[in-house]
């Protein structure tokens, strides 16, 4: 998405509120600002405050605030500055992590925070405080910044900036003697000492929590644009899920942004296509079947052990959108033993207009949970008309979970303000229509190319 696309979104969604201002209530407008967040880390001088300004450089049209966890350091007592070279530094217990959270729970709900200003030439926190505002994107950048579990689960986005050891060595050298006045010997007593096995027992474990990884730091344009490009597809869809509180989307990773690579690829054959938007097909379900009620149960496990878990959702059954919507179905058999699955087909009149040609669904709809099958919500038009279909059937809108693989802010829109108690899931929203109310960047017309056949069936 490039920032053209980005600033397009961004004003789409200010016109969005600047209509409903008037009719927000309290609790809206607390979830409009919650922020982005990206935790970055890496070992000592790997590179992580640059990889920060470098992102932070191509995020122009967004708010950013870059919070560092080495402010968070605990200001040392007067006996440990007496033997402040056996102090450990790189150990998780450094930090005051209960302040960071408390500052990070008041961004959260858009309050101005201090940051304490913390001076490594005495230890200590320092006057004045560094004062931050309300962002729309926050980064935390941090040798142990996915260490506490509490402060992940804040995150939208992990970074771990990976480079060599002898490199950082040679980096925190050259930090530690110019902008810290101290003595090469003592920066490599610490090294030794604390910094190394520190990296080896805290620091270097927390690479698996990250959603990336950079490997040569800052030196690594590429991987650093590529991630400045999904934050901003990513962006685009946290904007839309503070607006939409039953809007989810799933959790990104590189491979499933590989997967959609793949399957947006005009280029690519149909059997890779068909292979790639399979697996897409059966993440999304699977995220979608975790949004349906659940009953608990205590079951004896093999060993005699009590083990409580839930039952699933005995009343369910699905309704594709012919005929895209019908390639999402194997997806939900192979889920669900045994389920019933209706099918409805919309025609196409003009640009707004849907016409209902033909439904076939279970007699006894009016009692089940519903989930909704169309890879691709465009304008919203044709859902719409199928969840208008299934609401005169009796199916209570707080039953629906629509299932998606892409989605266009349109379509969110139209359907998210008609039927504002059903659940959509998809696995990314996309920029924006063309004139056509084809989705852009989009993946051309899925149904054709899933099934191999010419184009027959309008945009949904």
């Amino acid at each position: 998405m490039d920032s053209q696309m980005a600033a397009a979104l961004s004003s789409s969604v200010e016109n969005h509120f600047s209509l409903q201002s008037n009719a927000a209530t309290d609790t809206e407008q607390v979830v409009l600002k919650v922020p982005f967040v990206i935790g970055v880390a890496g070992g000592t001088a790997s590179g992580k405050t640059t990889v920060c300004d470098m992102i932070i450089s191509q995020l122009q049209n967004q708010r950013v605030v870059l919070i560092s966890q080495e402010a968070f350091y605990h200001p040392l007592t007067a006996e440990q500055l007496e033997k402040v070279h056996d102090y450990n530094f790189d150990h998780p217990d450094a930090f005051n992590t209960e302040l960071l959270l408390s500052c990070m729970e008041k961004l959260k709900h858009g309050r101005a925070i201090n940051i304490p200003n913390y001076d490594f030439k005495c230890h200590r926190s320092i006057e004045p405080a560094r004062v931050v505002n309300p962002s729309d994107v926050i980064i935390l950048d941090g040798i142990l910044i996915l260490h506490d579990p509490r402060v992940r689960d804040l995150m939208n986005m992990k970074i771990f900036v990976d480079s060599d050891s002898d490199v950082r060595l040679a980096r925190r050298i050259r930090r530690d003697t110019v902008e810290r006045n101290r003595n090469i010997q003592y920066v490599l007593d610490q090294y030794a000492k604390y910094v190394k096995p520190g990296f080896e027992d805290f620091i270097h474990p927390t690479k698996k929590h990250a959603d990336v990884i950079i490997p040569r730091g800052a030196d690594n344009d590429v991987a650093i644009n590529l991630i400045v490009e999904h934050i901003r597809t990513k962006l685009g869809q946290h904007d839309l899920c503070k607006i939409y509180s039953n809007v989810f989307v799933i959790h990104s990773t590189f491979q499933i942004r590989g997967m959609h690579t793949l399957v947006r690829n005009a280029k690519t054959t149909k059997h890779d296509f068909v292979f790639y938007a399979d697996r897409l097909i059966r993440l999304v379900v699977e995220h979608g079947l975790g949004h349906l009620p659940f009953t608990e149960k205590q079951i004896i496990t093999p060993t005699g052990s009590v083990y409580s878990g839930v039952v699933f959702c005995k009343r369910l059954c699905g309704v594709s959108i012919i005929r895209s919507g019908e390639s999402m179905e194997n997806a939900l058999r192979a889920c669900c033993k045994g389920i019933k699955i209706g099918k409805i087909l919309i025609h196409g009149e003009g640009n707004s207009g849907r016409q209902l040609i033909y439904e076939k669904l279970p007699s006894d709809i009016a009692s089940r949970h519903v989930l909704l099958l169309d890879p691709v919500l465009a304008s919203g038009n044709s859902a719409v008309k199928a969840i208008s279909v299934l609401l005169s059937k009796g199916v209570p809108e707080s039953n629906i979970v629509f299932l998606n693989l892409i989605s266009a802010p349109e379509g969110l829109h139209t359907v998210c303000n008609k039927y504002p108690r059903l659940k959509i899931v998809t696995s990314e929203i996309d920029t924006t229509l063309n004139k056509d109310l084809h989705v852009i960047p989009g993946m051309g017309e899925f149904g054709d190319r899933y099934f191999g056949t010419g184009s027959r069936v309008a945009p949904s």
